[in-house]
């Protein structure tokens, strides 16, 4: 079983940036970050594959969000810049297992990912 620690996060106000990271205690397959608002569905902002050569982004984080990864360290990060209100939530480091492999349409299925991490608070002020 691996375990994700997230750390970052926090309160900032609307064009900040924040960072955020995801270690893995074991090796993973494609990584992730997903983030869940009050009253709304968990939802892919960004992922990483194993290689760490092909990404994802949601729409709404395109151009202002990057996402990474660090094979050495097992860790993923991600960069997040020109921050809105709407991008607050709480953002969940997701993994997949080393052997898992599946095709690029099942990015946003939460279900597609084996480990999760905590959470941590991600709030933008206006």
């Amino acid at each position: 079983q691996v375990q994700l620690v997230e750390s970052g996060g926090g309160l900032v106000q609307a064009g900040d940036s924040l960072s955020l990271s995801c270690a893995a205690s074991g090796r993973t397959s494609t990584m992730g970050w997903f983030r869940q608002a009050p009253g709304k569905e968990r939802e892919l902002v960004a992922c990483v594959t194993r290689s760490g050569t092909t990404t994802n982004y949601a729409d709404s984080v395109k151009g202002r969000f990057t996402i990474s990864r660090d094979n050495d360290k097992n860790t993923v990060y991600l960069q997040m810049n020109s921050l809105k209100p709407e991008d607050t939530a709480v953002y969940y480091c997701a993994a997949r297992s080393w052997f898992k492999r599946l095709p690029s349409n099942m990015d946003y299925a939460v279900p597609s990912y084996d480990y999760w991490g905590q959470g941590t608070q991600v709030t933008v002020s206006s």
